[in-house]
């Protein structure tokens, strides 16, 4: 029954191979791909046709049907190679043999080898079983290697094209892993399914529309491929483990069958160093150092694939858990497979100084910046290659390296950062763990690297800078307050002196000084502990604003013309810090005093409008133009008094603003000054208000 099976499916798929490869070579156009995929297809009829043949006569498989197996799935391989483009020589069609052609000649080599020493034998028993598993594990290796190709041209075409070939990926794909999964099932169980073998044929057929699908829609079998360098790097790496742990196996089933009473023992603790060994081996930086390098050389004409390389360096420098000197050292050493290396930054000193270090020890040598070395890396922008240097330093026109240089530990390469065409600093690497050539190629991108590592140091050190020059301009801003406020306490003070003579026999004008001069020194205190203290800024508090205005006038009570104070509601409440509020009014008062003669008058007044308290300060002074006031008034250190600065009618606005209010003045020279102070009613006292 079984024969009958697989003669009928064997000659579908005879058939059904044939009839595409006629149809493939009456539309064919004189491409490679479109003569390769034919001759995988005749391939594939042939051996399914003497299939057909063995199983209608009930014949053994024989040398000729693995020969023909083999010769399908080098078929099959060498279309999907071709359409990754790994046959061709850059600007060429003709093939070259590089590393992964010469690994997959070797490959079908030794399947071929194996296939003369079995004879064709898939049959079990006990005296050929080695001939079995060789068969087997031949048939094994082709079928991952071909699950591999596909894998690789459905992944590497871009998303665009891919419509074009999916089904045939999808098609030639299940041929392999029908392969694979009847050979696993044979090598698990020492012999082949027949029932599993036999719906092979059907299998391979039903594959065929699939195919003719994608051939329809590309019949050029142009898809545009670009082979990544990750992919192929992992695709590399997880063929030979796999490719490892298949001879392991292999051994261990040797070690088991000729050990005797310690085969099993033997086999087991084998497989397990085997698999330790492996795990050792691709943990390993250096081995995936040498892997990388090793696929750059050989599989792809340019060293790196920039795309990738430039999105890693400007992640590396954009993120990561070090500091950016670090950073930066860690991106270049990337480029190279350096496993460290050190920073140097140019400052105002005149001297390269050692900013930082990554896996390599502190190297502690300064360099002048007009040393001959410093100049070279100015002028010719050159990375230096340390051990070139030894053999041949004429070619950096003999320059005196740093006493320092040669001490540190496996130096190997100087890269220049250049910053507007001036030495911003250089990065000393290390050497890498596998053998990489200081080209052209890798010359310049370590200088274009160089020069956009530049850019990001200058940035974060004119940042740093910018950091300290706005915070001594806070403490200059600080200290020009407290300034002003000395002033007005000295003027206060000096004010009180000159009329102590005059005054000294009168009892209210000693009153009077012992609470000015109290005053001062309650206010001179506040200062100092502003100033000693780094707590964040007082809070604003609910505040009686008319206790503010009765302190602030009675601290001016000695001078003259003495302010008068007019207090309508004086259940008036704002929210203001309670210090920074009555400087604000001290300061207007004091201006006020100060632009009128002592004949004049000094008025404040405290008032309710709607949901706001106004504070007028209306003097009888000399008053203002208004073009002083629109250009100079409110501008900082602008003052028409010969001892002024300029910066109290600045504070105050500025801190009135901040309270969501207003400062308006209204002026005319020789007709006296008014000043508004509009702050917003505190929440509770405007809920009071509407309730009554």
């Amino acid at each position: 029954m079984l024969t009958s099976i697989a003669t009928a499916s064997y000659s579908i798929a005879a058939v059904a191979y044939f009839v595409l490869a006629i149809l493939l070579l009456t539309s064919w156009r004189g491409r490679l791909h479109g003569i390769v995929l034919p001759v995988a297809c005749l391939l594939s009829a042939l051996w399914a046709s003497l299939l057909a043949s063995r199983a209608t006569h009930d014949l053994a498989l024989s040398l000729l049907t693995d020969m023909l197996e083999i010769l399908r799935n080098a078929g099959w391989s060498a279309f999907l190679i071709t359409l990754l483009g790994l046959y061709r020589q850059e600007d060429s069609p003709f093939p070259k043999m590089n590393p992964a052609m010469a690994a997959i000649v070797a490959l079908y080599t030794g399947c071929i080898i194996a296939a003369f020493y079995s004879h064709g034998n898939f049959d079990f028993s006990s005296h050929e079983t080695i001939d079995f598993i060789n068969n087997i594990v031949g048939s094994l290796v082709m079928a991952i290697l071909g699950m591999i190709l596909v894998e690789q041209l459905y992944r590497n075409t871009p998303v665009k094209q891919r419509w074009g070939i999916k089904f045939a990926c999808l098609g030639i794909g299940g041929i392999f892993a029908y392969d694979f999964y009847l050979y696993s099932d044979a090598l698990l169980l020492r012999q082949v399914n027949p029932e599993i073998w036999a719906a092979r044929g059907i299998v391979n057929a039903l594959v065929v529309p699939l195919i003719a699908v994608s051939a329809a829609r590309n019949p050029q079998w142009s898809v545009g491929i670009t082979v990544s360098r990750r992919i192929l790097f992992y695709s590399v790496a997880l063929f030979g483990a796999a490719a490892y742990l298949l001879a392991m196996a292999a051994a261990g089933y040797y070690l088991r069958f000729f050990g005797g009473g310690w085969g099993t023992v033997m086999q087991v603790s084998f497989l397990f160093g085997a698999v330790i060994l492996l795990l050792v081996v691709l943990f390993s930086g250096t081995l995936r150092s040498w892997l990388r390098v090793f696929i750059s050389k050989h599989f792809f004409s340019y060293n790196y694939d920039y795309r990738e390389e430039w999105l890693h360096f400007t992640r590396t420098l954009s993120e990561g858990e070090h500091r950016l000197g670090e950073r930066v050292i860690q991106a270049l050493a990337q480029l190279v497979e350096s496993p460290g290396g050190g920073l140097w930054i140019c400052r105002e000193s005149g001297n390269c100084e050692p900013v930082t270090h990554w896996n390599m020890p502190s190297a502690g040598g300064l360099e002048p910046l007009d040393s001959p070395f410093c100049l070279f890396l100015e002028n010719r922008e050159w990375v230096i290659d340390l051990q070139e240097y030894a053999a041949n330093p004429e070619k950096y026109s003999a320059i005196m390296l740093p006493q320092w240089l040669p001490r540190i530990y496996r130096a190997w390469l100087v890269v220049p950062l250049i910053q507007h065409r001036k030495l911003f600093g250089f990065v000393v690497l290390a050497q890498p763990r596998s053998s990489v050539k200081l080209n052209w190629e890798v010359s310049d991108l370590l200088k274009v690297a160089g020069n956009q590592a530049a850019s990001y140091l200058a940035q974060h050190e004119a940042a740093n800078a910018l950091m300290v020059a706005r915070q001594f301009e806070s403490f200059n801003r600080m200290s020009t307050f407290v300034v002003h406020d000395l002033k007005n306490l000295v003027s206060q003070l000096s004010l009180l002196l000159s009329n102590a003579e005059k005054h000294k026999t009168n009892p209210e004008f000693q009153r009077d000084m012992i609470e000015t001069v109290y005053l001062s020194v309650q206010k001179m205190k506040r200062l100092l502990e502003k100033l000693s203290s780094s707590d964040s800024p007082d809070k604003a508090v609910p505040l009686v604003i008319a206790r503010l205005l009765q302190e602030a006038v009675k601290s001016k009570s000695v001078a003259e013309p003495k302010p008068i104070l007019e207090i309508q509601d004086s259940s008036i409440a704002v929210c203001a810090n309670s210090s920074r509020l009555e400087r604000v009014l001290g300061h207007l008062i004091q201006n006020a005093i100060e632009a009128t003669s002592r004949n004049g008058q000094v008025r404040v007044r405290l008032k309710r409008e709607q949901d706001f308290a106004i504070v007028e300060i209306k003097d009888t002074g000399h008053g203002m133009s208004e073009e002083f006031i629109r250009e100079k008034l409110f501008k900082p250190f602008e003052s028409t008094k010969s001892a002024g600065m300029g910066i109290g009618v600045f504070e105050s606005r500025e801190y009135v603003s901040e309270l969501g209010g207003k400062l308006e003045v209204s002026s005319s020279e020789s007709n006296g000054t008014v000043f508004r102070i509009v702050l917003p009613l505190h929440q509770t006292d405007q809920v009071f208000k509407a309730v009554t």
